[in-house]
């Protein structure tokens, strides 16, 4: 069976969200692919050095014009090659248009939906218009939750069985940073980061609720039983100009500390020191972060809304987005409870157990498969 893929989401330098779904996906499907399967990738740009080595049953098509690639570009390219896929997979909204070939696409939310007033109008009507075609278009739709998959259902009025939730996994972040010669010490001096802290990792953005945690994380302080900074990383998304200017709004401007990029040595030892992971985010397709927060023995407070609560499990601790209040409580609840922050490490690193990139990337050949043989 020869599968095409279009990697272009997986073919950028910082990958988060559905750009590294799609690599990793990319990457466990070459340790995965049998003599049977052989793997055709379309790219529009030269892949980048990470990509897997090319091979009899692993090739690259990079082909332009760039502009407008997904609707002409490719479906050209599909429709004048020889040999066809048997299959087309695109880890993303956007299939092939008028593709003669059997597509697969993969949506990871409907946040524009839900939040459309948080996107650009031409973001969001390209959303909106080349999500639906795709849909339509697609035979089988990828999803990475039951909540994702019932936002779905419900707004595109597709059939149950066209749509298949397959969980991600967890990316490898192992801490290659000798603490004896890169300490945590040294860590904190670089960024300016205090002994006790409690962090956030996201891009800046209305969704993720960064303005609310702020407003929670400053009554935490002005009840002075806890010393502790908020630590936020990500990097600018949009409309983040009122999240950068909260901590003056909340007169905490000298206990929240921003930093836009760390390697991912640096973030895994953030994570480990850290008092607590806060991610109230209004809407998730599903939320890596609290899994690779419990991956550090990290503690996590996250929202009890969409598809969140499936990725924390048991061993989150759950809050209203929209509550101030409660997100302060809870924060304070886990700071000064040493049993409650140990029992939610141990459920963390159970809970972490159920997610693998090698078990996404198996359950998604499986739909290719079942596609293609069709």
């Amino acid at each position: 069976m020869l599968i095409g893929i279009d990697a272009n989401e997986a073919n950028v330098a910082r990958r988060v969200g559905v750009s590294e779904f799609a690599y990793e996906l990319l990457r466990q499907f070459e340790k995965l692919k049998t003599e049977n399967e052989k793997f055709q990738i379309y790219l529009k740009d030269k892949p980048m050095s990470d990509f897997p080595i090319e091979s009899s049953t692993w090739k690259y098509r990079v082909f332009g014009p760039k502009k407008m690639w997904t609707q002409f570009a490719l479906p050209a390219r599909l429709f004048l090659h020889h040999k066809k896929p048997d299959v087309f997979f695109t880890p993303s909204h956007y299939a092939p248009r008028f593709s003669p070939v059997l597509t697969v696409i993969s949506i990871m939310d409907l946040a524009y939906i839900h939040f459309p007033q948080m996107f650009a109008q031409k973001d969001l009507y390209q959303l909106k218009n080349w999500t639906k075609y795709s849909i339509k278009k697609a035979r089988t739709i990828i999803t990475i939750s039951e909540a994702s998959k019932r936002d779905i259902l419900k707004i595109y009025k597709v059939s149950e069985d066209k749509v298949v939730v397959v969980y991600p996994g967890i990316r490898a972040m192992n801490n290659t940073l000798n603490p004896h010669v890169y300490p945590m010490q040294e860590l904190k001096t670089k960024f300016a980061i205090r002994d006790k802290y409690l962090l956030f990792v996201g891009t800046l953005q209305p969704r993720k609720n960064i303005t609310r945690l702020i407003e929670a994380f400053s009554l935490v302080r002005k009840a002075k039983k806890h010393d502790v900074q908020l630590v936020i990383v990500g990097r600018k998304g949009w409309l983040y100009e009122e999240i950068l200017a909260a901590p003056d709004t909340y007169a905490v401007r000298a206990d929240v500390k921003f930093l836009d990029f760390v390697s991912d040595d640096e973030l895994g030892m953030l994570y480990e020191q850290a008092q607590c992971f806060v991610w109230p985010s209004l809407y998730e397709g599903f939320g890596l972060p609290i899994l690779e927060a419990m991956q550090h023995d990290c503690p996590v407070i996250t929202s009890n809304v969409s598809s969140m609560p499936e990725a924390g499990g048991d061993a989150a601790l759950y809050v209203d987005p929209l509550d101030v209040k409660d997100i302060a409580d809870k924060i304070e609840k886990v700071l000064s409870d040493k049993e409650l922050r140990k029992k939610m490490i141990e459920k963390g690193k159970k809970q972490i157990e159920k997610f693998s990139w090698e078990k996404a990337a198996k359950e998604t050949l499986e739909v290719l498969e079942n596609v293609g043989g069709k």
